[in-house]
């Protein structure tokens, strides 16, 4: 081999030499970096869905049954829109809360819904003042909101869906008392739906058949545990939708014997949904007895502590309901403390006596 050829392949090597060990320092360095960032990313994920399945379990084990047991429905509404992102977002690294879900969207539902009838007082006392472009703002904002509800609410629906699985076929396993309440509660959340996206006039794809389902998957949970609100649910599906009585049922006789379960127990949800159907075919006279029944039953029995917030929710509905009433009549809501009264209720009065004993 030729001598020259030796002493440049030396030199060759006395270059490349150092070269290749910079590159493996360097790309040891990469390396480390590159595992640490991945053992980082996987501590990370193991430390989020950690913290996902603590927060989504303390929200179903305490915070539920401790919201239950307020009385502030206006509270809970905020709640719910300001945690829902949060909550919700966990199902990005664990499985998603569905049943949570159904709590979390059918509370902001109702936001919605509160708003959307503050917007239709708004329209009633407009057209009583013959203020067409009032009446027009207030009217689109209400079919604004009802449509945000009725998202929020078939979003309940589905996550209902998603836990429990299609309503309307056999019962599903309800193990827990947790979920038979989250199974009412997003049966409540289909209808409030349908009637949210009907109130809209927008197409929000809501199935038509909810209705129907409802009315048979209210039937998998116990009426009297759960104070008549099953079958007032049934009855009121009855009662609105024609031809879905069944043979040799009655929708009012039902309705009035949950509000009685409803009443005894101290939860009146019963009395909103026979409030409703009777509103639905437009029976003023029923729907003002049936409040009436409402304020005196909640004067001489106080809910049970955990159920506080139904009990109320039942009020705020019923006193969305009378103040629609007391709009269209009188141009005002319902005056303080006065639900259960209305305008036309005949004064009593009483002839002052004196007894002349004290004077003399």
């Amino acid at each position: 081999m030729s001598p020259h050829f030796l002493r440049f392949s030396s030199a060759l090597l006395h270059c490349v030499g150092p070269v290749r060990q910079r590159f493996s320092i360097k790309g040891a360095a990469v390396l480390a970096t590159t595992l640490a960032l991945a053992g980082c990313g996987a501590t990370r994920n193991v430390m989020y869905k950690t913290t996902g399945d603590v927060m989504v379990g303390f929200a179903q084990e305490h915070q539920t049954p401790f919201v239950l047991s307020t009385d502030d429905v206006s509270m809970n509404c905020g709640m719910s829109e300001a945690l829902a992102p949060m909550l919700m977002s966990f199902g990005r690294v664990r499985d998603e809360p569905h049943s949570l879900a159904v709590m979390i969207y059918g509370s902001a539902g109702m936001c919605a819904e509160s708003r959307a009838l503050n917007e239709e007082l708004r329209y009633i006392r407009a057209i009583r003042d013959q203020d067409a472009a009032e009446a027009e703002d207030a009217l689109i904002a209400q079919k604004r909101f009802n449509t945000l509800a009725a998202k929020r609410n078939y979003e309940a629906y589905q996550h209902l869906v998603a836990q429990y699985g299609e309503p309307g076929g056999a019962c599903p396993e309800l193990d827990e008392d947790y979920d038979e309440f989250i199974w009412m509660m997003g049966m409540i959340a289909g209808l409030q739906a349908l009637n949210n996206e009907i109130a809209s006039g927008a197409g929000l794809g809501v199935p038509k058949n909810i209705a129907a389902k409802v009315e048979r998957s209210a039937a998998c949970v116990d009426d009297d545990k759960w104070w008549g609100a099953p079958m007032a649910i049934r009855a009121t599906v009855w009662s609105m939708l024609p031809g879905a009585e069944p043979k040799g049922e009655d929708a009012s006789l039902r309705l009035a014997a949950a509000a009685k379960k409803g009443e005894h127990a101290g939860v009146r949800l019963a009395h909103v949904f026979q409030a409703l159907a009777a509103y639905g075919k437009g029976d003023v006279a029923a729907v003002k007895q049936v409040i009436r029944a409402h304020a005196k039953s909640k004067a001489n029995k106080e809910a049970p502590p955990e159920a506080r917030l139904l009990d109320e929710l039942a009020t705020t509905m019923l006193t969305g309901l009378s103040d629609r009433m007391w709009t269209e009549n009188t141009g005002h809501r319902t005056p303080m403390g006065a639900l259960g009264k209305f305008w036309d209720d005949k004064k009593q009065t009483t002839a002052e006596t004196v007894d002349l004993s004290d004077i003399l």
